[in-house]
């Protein structure tokens, strides 16, 4: 399993989970600051309450780490796991003050993050048995990005590009754009080989079969096949015939996805893995005795 900090480097992401706490803290948390004495100790256990897929709980640790150093967090599934209702995933020791501090943003960013892992396998489990692969996209919550697209990889998913420096992409806007110039997509892509090192590479979107010929004569790395039915899926990928990679994007659903993983396809992006994924349902249960 990929570690998170392959994604966002660890001062990065110790400043994203300290703004996290600020915005929750405010001036301090009025109820455990009045309530809990600072030196009262005790423990809670972190459990799912349905089945799913684990990612972020290194980062619910940190999120205690945070709140108050003095807590003790301790992981029991790994991440990219499945679990199970009533699944104890970790436990948390020491000042209850901190521990109540820490408890929300701890478990928005393990629900949320185990949500995408979640339902990113559920998309990996209906492609089984065919080439489609599949892939996030830049549909996600802003800031969030880095986590989220972890979050795909512990569900079993791939990543598209993380940000627009990745790969050149060229979609119908960039088509409109490149008219207003007066050059053409062929041109348009031997200006890009001339710029561009090697090593990257060029999608180019396409919605109808006949702009096909243009992009592979342009000679694109990838054409992105969009919205189309499974049936015309199929013709593309006859077409292109092994001369790009295919990707199939739009209109994607868990309903829909192993008619257009069987057209053969080599990659299918979802953007719902990141912009619609359910929070996964995961609690913090404070022991009564210790």
């Amino acid at each position: 399993m990929i570690d998170i900090t392959h994604y966002i480097s660890r001062s990065a992401l110790r400043q994203l989970v300290a703004a996290a706490l600020d915005e929750d803290l405010g001036q301090g948390d009025l109820t455990s600051d009045l309530l809990i004495p600072d030196d009262l100790i005790g423990s809670a256990s972190v459990r799912t309450r349905s089945a799913g897929v684990v990612a972020g709980l290194g980062v619910a640790g940190l999120v205690f780490q945070l709140a108050d150093e003095r807590l003790q967090f301790e992981q029991h599934v790994a991440e990219g796991a499945a679990c199970e209702p009533g699944q104890e995933l970790a436990t948390v020791r020491g000042p209850l003050r901190g521990l109540l501090r820490g408890e929300r943003v701890a478990l928005n960013f393990a629900q949320r993050l185990s949500g995408i892992a979640t339902l990113t396998a559920q998309y990996v489990a209906a492609v089984r048995g065919t080439r489609a692969r599949i892939v996030d996209t830049r549909k996600t919550t802003p800031g969030l990005r880095a986590m989220e697209k972890y979050a795909v990889r512990a569900g079993g998913g791939r990543n598209h590009r993380r940000d627009l420096g990745d790969a050149v992409m060229i979609k119908d806007n960039h088509l409109a754009a490149l008219a207003r110039r007066g050059i053409g997509l062929v041109q348009a892509v031997a200006e890009l080989r001339d710029q561009l090192p090697h090593t990257v590479t060029i999608e180019i979107e396409v919605d109808r079969l006949d702009q096909i010929a243009e992009v592979l004569e342009a000679g694109a790395n990838t054409i992105l096949l969009d919205n189309m039915t499974p049936a015309q899926l199929r013709a593309a990928v006859e077409q292109i015939d092994g001369r790009a990679q295919t990707e199939a994007s739009g209109g994607v659903s868990l309903h829909s996805v192993a008619a257009i993983a069987a057209s053969g396809v080599d990659i299918i992006s979802v953007g719902a893995l990141t912009h619609s994924a359910p929070a996964l349902d995961i609690g913090l249960d404070m022991a009564t005795e210790d």
